[in-house]
């Protein structure tokens, strides 16, 4: 408790952010279905707020550096509070992305600034503690901000005004506490080849993770609409991806830590590949049945991402554990920049079961190239350990560094 306490502000902040940032993504694709958007305009916003996330993973340690980390966050706050409240001031989809971007370099601006502020106060001794009760904070706000459109009218100026707000108000924390401001870090290298030469099966485990969930968390919204869900239901559909995902984080690293994490990550697409069946076919059973798919989808997609980061650090040097973290968020970055666009083209062309369809097929790659890397090269006899590692900044591998290096 005393550590909570102690690192409260950060994690008000955390909250406060969340349950802004996460929740203009649903909001804007039923908006856009309200002002009657095309489905490929709807998913362009999706792929907008991750163009926003990449340029702001890459620039926020260098603001962080000049300015310092409260006026960086006030900066980054500001331009997430600009972009939602310029979604009131125009119905042009085109704008829209714009204003997109804005929340994208606001969510991986203040992450960066949280994350290396906590980094500097933990210790070896609270490190795991610290960063348990940040992932619990921060898949709690998640979870909550898909809930809150339930109560939010769609292209309606009290709800973007209201998440404007909640997004001022995680000004308030940070800015306000007494805690002095630690050193600023240097910004890790973004070197993508490091994570190819550590594992290629990562860097494809990461791609198909961001295919899986950056275009369900973006274009839901649109298959829960085409499959008949009101916008209350649409909230709880996006809720149960997010629960479902959270539950599996602790069976999938047991798993991962006791056997070969290509096995994992090979059965975990297999997986994914029934889970995406069953939600195709749980569409015309009832509220019930595709909220119980929902949640699965989460379950076999949610893990993949960690569980590929922790067979990259397998084989990785201590001293490139940050940049290869970095790396990783680089490639998953650039899937979920193509994958709510080429998503909502399908929804569009093929129906709302082309959603689900795509990543399978996606996932029926990496099943491919797993089978085809384990011929490559024998599992390593030293591995490290499994943590849940947000995608959150470039500058988390500082907080997971320690935590892998455990075993």
């Amino acid at each position: 408790m005393r550590l909570i306490i102690s690192f409260a502000a950060l994690l008000l902040s955390v909250v406060l952010l969340q349950l802004s940032t996460g929740g203009v993504g649903p909001l804007d694709a039923i908006s856009g279905l309200t002002l009657g958007f095309s489905k490929e305009q709807i998913g362009l916003l999706g792929s907008a707020h991750f163009l926003g996330f990449f340029i702001g993973c890459w620039w926020s340690p260098r603001v962080m550096g000049t300015v310092g980390h409260s006026r960086a966050f006030a900066a980054f706050t500001a331009l997430g509070a600009i972009g939602l409240i310029g979604h009131t001031l125009t119905d042009s989809p085109l704008a829209w992305a714009a204003m997109r971007i804005a929340s994208g370099l606001c969510v991986a601006g203040c992450y960066t600034v949280i994350e290396a502020w906590l980094n500097a106060k933990v210790t070896n001794e609270t490190r795991g503690r610290a960063m348990g009760s940040y992932r619990i904070v921060d898949m709690g706000a998640s979870l909550a901000a898909q809930l809150i459109i339930a109560v939010l009218p769609p292209a309606a100026y009290v709800s973007y005004n209201l998440l404007a707000i909640l997004c001022c108000a995680a000004l308030l924390p940070l800015t306000l506490t007494r805690a002095s401001q630690p050193e600023t870090p240097s910004a890790p290298r973004l070197r993508p080849k490091l994570a190819w030469r550590c594992s290629p099966l990562a860097v494809a485990g990461v791609i198909v993770a961001a295919l899986s969930s950056a275009s369900f968390r973006m274009v839901g919204p649109l298959y829960g609409q085409e499959v008949g869900l009101g916008i209350d239901q649409i909230a709880f559909f996006l809720a149960a991806f997010v629960l479902g995902g959270a539950l599996a984080q602790y069976p999938m690293g047991w798993l991962a830590d006791k056997y070969d994490r290509r096995w994992v990550l090979i059965w975990l697409s297999v997986a994914a590949i029934l889970s995406s069946g069953v939600t195709i076919g749980a569409s015309g059973l009832g509220t019930l049945a595709v909220m119980t798919s929902a949640a699965l989808f989460g379950f076999t997609t949610f893990p993949i991402f960690s569980v590929s980061a922790a067979h990259a650090h397998d084989f990785a040097k201590s001293n490139e554990r940050v940049e290869l973290s970095a790396a990783l968020m680089f490639f998953f970055a650039l899937g979920a920049i193509a994958s709510p666009f080429v998503a909502s083209a399908l929804i569009e062309n093929y129906g709302p079961s082309a959603l689900f369809a795509m990543i399978a097929l996606g996932h029926l790659g990496l099943i491919s190239f797993g089978l085809t890397r384990m011929r490559a090269r024998p599992t390593p006899e030293q591995r490290t350990q499994y943590v849940y590692a947000p995608r959150t900044s470039f500058v988390i591998g500082r907080l997971l560094k320690r935590s892998r290096e455990r075993r």
